[in-house]
């Protein structure tokens, strides 16, 4: 693919805390360049997103914190850290002449659909009045079950809820490599990512591919995200000069991701936005109907369920090798699947004593990974 994304109208960057923090300070040095940059491709009426890492580990300088050791510290940090964060984008945007917004998110705000296309509208009117939002997961008050747990998700979330052109991440590497440069020879740089194979998922499992607290796992949960979505990204080394206009100018850094062909909102909802609840095995011949041909999920194909789930509740649907290739949106319980699996779709009625589907999902709430 030519790299020419001098036409890319809508760009989120998502830059990492290795790149935004030193030993629990903010690197001013650094925001001010990827300010300066933001700035001046705005000026050239691009809509710009940042997705900022980097409040808890400011907070912890705030604090004088040298470690965190339960969930009201870090969330503190947070706090405190947040404010640090935005109060000094705000002035070097400023002296740029740009307005910022501040975006905080939970996956609750993402797992809601009301609270999701909420957050999409906020988004897109603030770039329609030339603001350019900063996200940030809002740490200080999300728990486990609402976090998503690294900003490189957050970031490919970001970027298809608003249908973006391009998602840069960076980093304080080059980009994707074969296994960790710095403790293995003979490793390969990879430029360009097609598909994410199995292959690829295993190499990301290793230790130490790319630094920093996401590390490659989660970058490559964020291109699977990015590229279903209809989103090229980037894997960049963030410290490059002029590293965000370079790639838009089609210079060849850091790793492309590919695009897919992009799904519709609500499809791209379903597959991102909605929380896992359960996970529901089928047969090989069911797989095949619903990956090549387009089918519902019916009872008769179901081998297994596993979790407890309620109806129009998300879950991953997986194949008999135990591998996810697809989502959707249960009409039936968890306990409901269970006693009709296997079975025709003329029994559910006899088995359950009413009928109010004859799909346990529907291919309109299926989305194929």
């Amino acid at each position: 693919m030519k790299r020419d994304f001098l036409n890319a109208k809508r760009i989120v960057v998502k830059v990492g805390s290795s790149l935004l923090t030193e030993k629990n300070r903010l690197n001013l040095e650094m925001m001010e360049k990827i300010v300066d940059q933001l700035a001046s491709l705005q000026k050239k009426n691009k809509e710009i997103i940042l997705v900022t890492s980097g409040a808890i580990a400011s907070g912890m300088g705030g604090l004088n914190l040298k470690r965190l050791t339960s969930i009201p510290q870090k969330q503190a940090a947070a706090a405190v850290g947040q404010n640090l964060l935005m109060g000094i984008y705000e002035r070097l945007f400023k002296k740029k002449g740009c307005l910022v917004a501040q975006i905080l998110l939970t996956s609750e705000d993402i797992q809601d659909r009301e609270r999701y296309l909420n957050a999409r509208n906020t988004l897109l009117t603030l770039l329609n009045y030339k603001a350019i939002p900063i996200v940030n997961e809002n740490d200080t008050v999300a728990v486990d079950e609402i976090k998503f747990g690294d900003n490189d998700t957050l970031s490919a979330l970001v970027a298809s809820k608003v249908e973006a052109d391009l998602l840069i991440i960076l980093t304080d590497t080059k980009g994707l490599y074969t296994a960790d440069p710095k403790r293995r020879r003979g490793i390969r740089f990879i430029g360009e990512v097609s598909e994410i194979t199995p292959q690829l998922e295993r190499m990301a499992s290793g230790p130490g591919t790319l630094r920093g607290t996401g590390g490659m796992v989660t970058k490559l949960r964020a291109a699977k995200i990015s590229r279903s979505s209809g989103v090229a990204m980037v894997i960049a080394d963030g410290r490059m000069k002029n590293v965000i206009k370079r790639i838009l100018a089609g210079e060849r850094l850091g790793t492309l991701f590919l695009p897919k062909e992009r799904l519709k909102s609500r499809k791209r909802w379903i597959a991102f936005g909605v929380a896992l609840k359960g996970k529901i095995r089928v047969d090989e011949g069911a797989e095949e109907a619903i990956s090549k041909r387009g089918k519902s999920l019916l009872p008769s194909g179901i081998i297994k369920v596993k979790g407890r789930f309620s109806i129009g509740n998300g879950v991953s649907i997986i194949d008999e090798e135990g591998e996810e290739f697809a989502r959707g949106i249960v009409s039936y319980s968890s306990s409901e699947i269970e006693k009709i699996m296997g079975k025709k779709t003329q029994k559910i009625e006899k088995i359950l004593g009413y009928k109010d589907y004859d799909e346990v999902i529907h291919r309109d709430n299926l989305v194929i990974l």
